[in-house]
């Protein structure tokens, strides 16, 4: 294991694992209410999120000594479970936070389309790397954009609008950075652009494919003016939370916003809790620990010596950015609210281990990426 730790990103990896310790102790803080009212003890949700990255550590090690070549067998049975359970929720899911996106396995929840996400950013650089003499076929080279497509519908009927959104873009992103000719990709647009039209048009006559939910977050602009509107009412309090907060305060565990002000204070809403018992100043370092998070990763990306791995590092980049600035901009009402947590900050299993498993796979292509370096040495 030390010889494969040397190979590691070492700063990806303490970066990594100082986030996912801060974010389990603000879970702790921020959820406390909450969990004493559900549950009459202020640490079920705490306890609850150290399994699961009790699992996640195990799981990461597992997956940092599977080599990204044995990809290729596991992925395709894995994306036809996916596909399998996604279709199954929509069928006999149970409706949970207005949408069916989770089996239930005794207390713990899994979210088949959580774990969607890293399947289609592995079936994406698997397909691409093994089939680079096929792209110049339109339809072999959109069998990725095909299965994204698949689960991204899925996971919209459920309907789950945040997730489908970020799978959906996760898809499209790596369809566009791929080995793909500029033909095709050019008929995609194409393609996407009726797509678009045929929406539009469907709404100028009165048809409406989204949920009466999902169109109420639309109004999403001055949400203080409805503070006792369920629109207006959750932003409004992180504004309050970040007010408070000003440029730099030391008061952890002092949020007042946690007191239920803050429905959803230990997921969605994490960060205005950030920002309310550490300050403004704390609030943008963590964004900029995310940039240094992602800017790791894209730099895997570059030392790849293989598009499979290089489109796999770009897919867990896009996934990460995404989360962060969907949560962000819908947490300051700069876009609406899709219910998308914030990477390694809020509470919950399948995203964490999603996540884990996702930075444990950028470290595996870190070690090959030197061990090929190295034989490049030699032979020179």
């Amino acid at each position: 294991m030390s010889r494969l730790f040397n190979k590691m990103d070492k700063i990806l990896l303490i970066v990594s694992i100082i986030m996912f310790v801060f974010g389990l102790f603000m879970i702790l803080d921020a959820s406390s209410m909450r969990s004493f009212i559900d549950y009459g003890t202020n640490n079920k949700f705490f306890y609850k999120q150290l399994v699961i990255l009790i699992i996640s550590f195990f799981a990461s090690v597992f997956t940092i000594f599977v080599p990204t070549k044995k990809y290729k067998k596991i992925v395709i049975p894995v994306y036809i479970a996916i596909v399998a359970f996604l279709i199954y929720l929509c069928f006999f899911g149970e409706y949970s936070n207005g949408a069916k996106s989770w089996i239930y396995i005794g207390p713990f929840g899994f979210q088949p389309s959580e774990m969607a996400k890293l399947v289609i950013i592995i079936f994406t650089g698997v397909y691409y790397k093994a089939n680079q003499k096929l792209l110049n076929g339109f339809i072999p080279s959109i069998i990725p954009l095909a299965a994204g497509a698949v689960v991204t519908l899925l996971t919209f009927l459920q309907p789950d609008g945040g997730t489908g959104l970020i799978l959906f873009l996760v898809t499209i992103i790596l369809f566009f950075i791929s080995p793909v000719s500029k033909q095709n990709k050019f008929k995609v647009l194409i393609i996407g652009a009726c797509i678009l039209l045929t929406i539009l048009l469907l709404k100028v006559f009165g048809v409406n494919i989204l949920t009466k939910t999902q169109l109420d977050r639309f109004n999403f602009l001055e949400p203080c003016t409805r503070y006792q509107e369920s629109t207006g009412f959750q932003v409004c309090n992180g504004y309050i939370a970040i007010n408070n907060g000003k440029l730099f305060s030391i008061s952890p565990g002092n949020s007042m916003q946690k007191f239920l002000y803050l429905p959803e204070a230990y997921t969605d809403f994490i960060f205005p809790i950030i920002v309310e018992e550490f300050g403004l100043i704390p609030g943008i370092i963590i964004v900029l620990v995310y940039m240094l998070i992602i800017y790791r990763i894209l730099y895997q990306a570059k030392r790849c010596t293989n598009i499979g791995s290089a489109l796999i590092c770009y897919g867990v980049a896009s996934y990460i950015f995404l989360h962060v600035v969907i949560n962000l901009v819908g947490v300051l009402g700069i876009l609406p609210l899709t219910g998308v947590p914030l990477p390694f900050l809020s509470y919950g299993g399948s995203f964490a281990l999603t996540l884990a498993i996702s930075l444990a796979i950028i470290q595996r292509i870190s070690i090959e990426n030197y061990n090929e370096a190295q034989k490049k040495v030699l032979n020179n």
